[in-house]
């Protein structure tokens, strides 16, 4: 007697978001069922990788990545096109940790020089990450905003305290927002009220729900993911049908076990390759609660959870 699986329908459908480079475009989103239930609906659009670049030389990667990239820490747009042309990476997701008021507190036009060499350097799509400081980002994001007005990118975190300049920005050009609240479903329906609310388009709108790594609150971070998809999906939500924009390797990275030599923690493994085997983890756990984007810092993850996501729809 043949086994009958059981099926859900889904009555709710999370929007598809088109992100456009110079000349190579991408898709996210679009989903009609749960992460990977393409036995009950649709995933059209296959999770996509962004890898890190920092606009500043970093100081605490730890040796592993430094290994890999510390011949291009000094040159962003030279690091961005390794990124994609060898690590083939989908969107190219620049950190102006150099912005930051705590740390080196450089200007707009630093951020924007930066910007515009990476850009002249890749055709994927650009993402571009402020300092997480409220009001700096306000004046940095709206002048790297306001000086590519050709060339869309996608702007974040936009939070609750600068949503009205920076969605202005994004209204202004047609940019991409990226919408983020501090892991808490209410907040982040909140936001997409009021961006929404603002006259940001429902195609501009990427939602960061904030991301804990394996073993710093993961477990929060798939609960909101997996709530606001189940939200989208069943309950027809509009405001939380939005692709969710995951940034991972920051998360990772920082922590001690991803960076600790292993001449002072030998029963934590390999040192090269632990910090990889978390960021896997936590890849694919917040693959599986519903995230359309990834942004990671290891060639070799950017590899593996490629390589995973084929496994899952079945083309590898």
């Amino acid at each position: 007697m043949p086994v009958e699986i059981p099926k859900q329908n889904y009555t709710g459908k999370i929007r598809e978001i088109e992100l456009k480079g110079e000349g190579i475009n991408i898709k996210v989103g679009g989903e009609s069922c749960y992460p990977f239930y393409l036995f009950e609906g649709e995933m059209p659009n296959p999770p996509k990788i962004a890898l890190e670049v920092s606009d500043i030389p970093p100081s605490n990667w730890g040796e592993s990545l430094d290994s890999i990239f510390s011949s291009v820490y000094k040159d962003p747009a030279g690091w961005a096109k390794k990124c994609v042309d060898e690590y083939k990476a989908d969107i190219i997701h620049i950190s102006l940790e150099g912005t930051d008021p705590n740390g080196e507190n450089l200007g707009p036009q630093h951020a924007v020089e930066v910007v515009g060499k990476v850009l002249g350097a890749v055709k994927v799509p650009v993402a571009v990450w402020g300092s997480g400081n409220v009001e700096k980002d306000s004046v940095v994001l709206r002048a790297v905003a306001e000086a590519f007005p050709k060339r869309q990118l996608i702007l974040g975190p936009i939070q609750e305290g600068n949503y009205k300049q920076l969605g202005a920005a994004v209204i202004g050009y047609n940019h991409i927002a990226i919408a983020s609240t501090p892991i808490d479903i209410n907040l982040a329906k909140q936001l997409n009220v009021l961006l929404g609310n603002l006259g940001v388009p429902d195609s501009n709108i990427l939602i960061d729900p904030t991301v804990g790594g394996v073993g710093y609150g993961l477990e929060y971070t798939y609960s909101v993911m997996e709530r606001a998809r189940m939200a989208g999906l069943v309950q027809q939500d509009e405001r939380l049908q939005f692709p969710m924009y995951c940034n991972i390797g920051k998360e990772v990275w920082k922590t001690k076990e991803a960076k600790q030599p292993e001449s002072e923690a030998p029963l934590l493994g390999k040192a090269d390759i632990r910090g990889v085997v978390m960021e896997i983890t936590t890849a694919v756990s917040l693959l599986l609660a519903g995230a359309d984007i990834l942004v990671l810092r290891h060639p070799l993850t950017c590899e593996k959870i490629k390589k995973f996501i084929g496994e899952l729809y079945g083309r590898n």
